[in-house]
């Protein structure tokens, strides 16, 4: 018994040696080259989601920047990320795809300036500001992968019967959109100029159905009830949730995956799928490996010690 334990410290020191040293073994990893757009319209600073340990409920944009930095530092070296804004109806592009490792300080700086003070208009007409994002991708010689952060609020509502014209090829452009927010209604926070709260949005303050599309010719036409798309909540527009079955909708529509963000592991897991990273041949470390087995050992190592019945330091005496 003692030799057997004496075998496994001897074991478990060895091991993790091994992983002090950090030695590598020929072989693949998966490296991303990817554009995040994060959305900067109003609704993503409603105030739905956690963020750390804090009990408090914290904006869409504010989870969105922390799970996203948390990714950006568990990607693998070679892997290039840039970032953009969205609002109104266009994708701005803030730092083109640089190297993860190298450039961490600029990403994690422009992540860190990015809000919706940004934004240069109240609109958030999101299919088209996802379209041309894609538009402007695919028209790159490599065009690294989308991957679109937003909770789906369509501002004005779209008309079902006139949705924005999609040209694209489905396909065309790996990606992923990634849907952010609660499934209740909350209020969405409103600013002044300057970036200073006012309160919140009322319901006579926004468009609560879309604008009528007709032919000016046509005067029944005016009086015509326009359908809610999927989603929109007509009387109640000035709330917002997450409006997955829309994100859904639209990632189907233009050939990407959709992804509901809830925490830094299955975005990272999403980033490095096949069909948006890329396979290339490079070290692959062993740390993790003899840092697992190691522990395996030590749990080995401890399991007499549990199965040992307890004994009372105390004696006991006779009582006459």
């Amino acid at each position: 018994m003692i030799r057997r334990r004496v075998a496994l410290l001897g074991a478990i020191a060895l091991l993790l040696a091994l992983a002090w040293w950090n030695p590598t073994w020929p072989g693949e990893q998966a490296q991303l080259d990817a554009l995040v757009v994060l959305d900067i319209t109003q609704s993503m600073d409603a105030e739905d989601m956690p963020v750390g340990d804090d009990p408090q409920p914290h904006s869409r944009l504010a989870r969105s920047r922390a799970l996203l930095l948390e990714t950006l530092q568990q990607l693998p070296c070679g892997s290039r990320v840039g970032l953009g804004v969205f609002t109104e109806y266009r994708s701005l592009v803030l730092l083109a795809p640089v190297e993860v490792c190298e450039h961490f300080t600029e990403l994690r700086g422009t992540l860190a300036s990015i809000d919706s003070a940004m934004a240069w208009s109240g609109n958030s007409e999101l299919a088209k500001g996802l379209y041309g994002a894609l538009q402007t991708l695919a028209a790159l010689p490599r065009p690294p992968a989308l991957v679109f952060i937003t909770d789906g609020h369509e501002s004005p509502p779209l008309d079902p019967r006139a949705p924005p014209p999609w040209n694209g090829a489905s396909g065309a452009v790996a990606g992923v959109v990634v849907g952010v927010g609660g499934d209740s209604p909350v209020p969405i926070p409103r600013h002044d100029p300057q970036g200073r709260p006012i309160g919140t949005w009322g319901a006579a303050d926004v468009l609560q159905t879309a604008g009528r599309v007709h032919n000016p010719n046509d005067p029944a036409a005016a009086n015509e009830v326009v359908p809610a798309m999927p989603d929109a909540t007509p009387g109640r527009e000035h709330l917002s949730s997450l409006r997955e079955h829309h994100l859904q909708a639209l990632a189907r529509q233009t050939g990407l995956s959709y992804l509901r963000l809830r925490d830094a592991r299955g975005l990272r897991e999403a980033l490095l799928d096949p069909a948006l990273a890329h396979a290339v041949p490079g070290p692959v470390s062993l740390r993790g490996p003899a840092t697992l087995l190691a522990a395996g050992l030590w749990l080995v190592l401890l399991v007499p010690a549990w199965r040992r019945p307890l004994r009372l330091a105390m004696p006991f005496r006779n009582i006459r």
